[in-house]
């Protein structure tokens, strides 16, 4: 069929031609009695062109594709079926005899044919599914339901069947010819070579400083280390494709149940929540987690961490849960160098029995802060240090650690990672320290 598209002058100047039945802007339907007038014309040794043109067609418009297309087509009709081959059977016309039906046989055929092509279609969605409560509906996608299709008539050796289970996939003719064109099939060993590349630069990020990453530090290392920028679907489509999995951190069903629903403070709730005050060393927040390792070891990490920048300031490692463990995480506070105290600074922990000791207490009002606590038993109000010490754990190696320095070890190298190297989605996409110099920058 030409290509060839009719403007609204030429099909205004083609319409008034008696001979022509529907017209569009993509295709010409002429009357049964100009293709009887073709046929008898031509019989006499007439050319189409001239036989268009005689009864007044404008061949420049129609275009000689079409002209040909159209003659040959008629030929074969008048030659197979005589004058009634030639009229238009469309919308209850009668004209051109129908197909004969089928045989017994070749339904037969056709049947067999479905019911193979649906057992493959079963097996494939088994591999590609899990059965159990709450599993979503697997749906083949059009590629996979060409493959399929080739597979089962290539199996069973059949024969004229591609319209047939084409038609019962649900997918095109054209679409199943395409996808097995050598175009379509370069563009994928392309497109396949394309994204083996991405992934091998995505690794290099997930692998970066032996931490494992999620899709959103991927994106922010390479931006920031590999100076590469990726959208977040490509890197998400590409950890899919070759299986690139992330810690997975998951919610804990309790959380909710421990919200406290009375006031109950040991010292008054300063800080209600307000954690990223945009201003470095005003709001520190403070907690004790412990970490398994080895063999049932199990040491213990007090923490104290800056609200506004995330940048964790101070640790100590021990393997008992003494009073130490607090006041000793105070004084790297204070050797600390780089941590500079804002004049209104406060230290925010639970109700922690290391915290109302008096001891603890002393130290704190020495060093020049408020203090603050959450409600009893409310881990929202210390999230932020609840969410540090959760990526901890899920970043780190600590059942590989034998012994409590290999432990120190390891901690060490996180803090100098999640300082200098993690980066914070909702931190403008730096890492804890190159936040910190922004925000005083801003100051």
């Amino acid at each position: 069929m030409s290509k060839k598209t009719f403007t609204e002058k030429e099909i205004k100047q083609l319409s008034t031609n008696p001979y022509v039945k529907v017209l569009s802007t993509k295709a010409i339907t002429y009357t049964d009695e100009f293709k009887r007038i073709f046929i008898a014309e031509k019989e006499k040794g007439k050319f189409s062109r001239q036989i268009f043109e005689e009864c007044g067609f404008d061949t420049n418009i129609i275009g000689m594709t079409r002209i040909q297309a159209a003659s040959k087509r008629w030929s074969a009709a008048y030659k197979k079926n005589g004058v009634i081959g030639l009229n238009d059977t469309r919308k209850g016309h009668s004209g051109r005899p129908r197909e004969r039906d089928m045989s017994l046989d070749e339904k037969n055929a056709r049947l067999e044919a479905q019911i193979n092509l649906l057992k493959a279609e079963n097996e494939l969605l088994k591999k590609n599914s899990f059965c159990g409560k709450g599993a979503k509906e697997v749906v083949l996608s059009p590629s996979q339901k060409f493959i399929l299709i080739r597979s089962v008539i290539e199996k069973y050796q059949l024969k004229n069947m591609v319209r047939y289970l084409c038609g019962v996939a649900g997918v095109s003719k054209s679409g199943y010819y395409n996808y097995f064109s050598l175009k379509a099939q370069e563009r994928r060993k392309h497109r396949e070579a394309r994204d083996e590349e991405v992934k091998e630069i995505i690794l290099n990020a997930y692998r970066y400083k032996r931490r494992k990453k999620g899709a959103r530090q991927i994106k922010m290392t390479l931006a920031g280390k590999f100076k590469i920028i990726y959208n977040l679907k490509r890197i998400r489509r590409i950890m899919k494709k070759y299986n690139i999995v992330c810690p997975i951190r998951k919610a804990n069903p309790y959380r909710r149940l421990m919200k406290a629903t009375q006031e109950h403070s040991v010292a008054p709730n300063l800080l209600e929540r307000q954690f990223n005050q945009g201003e470095p060393g005003k709001v520190l927040l403070t907690d004790i987690t412990y970490l398994s390792f080895g063999r049932n070891s199990r040491a213990y990490l007090s923490m104290i961490l800056d609200g506004a920048s995330g940048e964790a300031l101070a640790y100590h490692v021990s393997d008992r849960i003494t009073m130490d463990l607090a006041t000793d995480t105070l004084q790297k506070l204070k050797k600390n160098r780089k941590f500079k105290k804002h004049k209104d600074a406060l230290i925010h922990s639970d109700q922690g029995t290391h915290y109302t000791h008096p001891e603890y207490q002393r130290m704190v009002k020495r060093l020049g802060f408020r203090q603050s606590m959450s409600r009893r038993g409310n881990c929202w109000d210390n999230a932020p240090i609840e969410s540090f010490f959760g990526h901890l754990k899920d970043e780190t190696y600590f059942k590989a650690c034998l012994t409590l320095e290999d432990v120190h070890k390891e901690i060490k190298q996180y803090m100098i990672y999640y300082n200098h190297h993690r980066y914070q989605w909702n931190r403008k996409k730096m890492t804890p320290v190159q936040y910190r110099d922004h925000l005083s920058q801003a100051a």
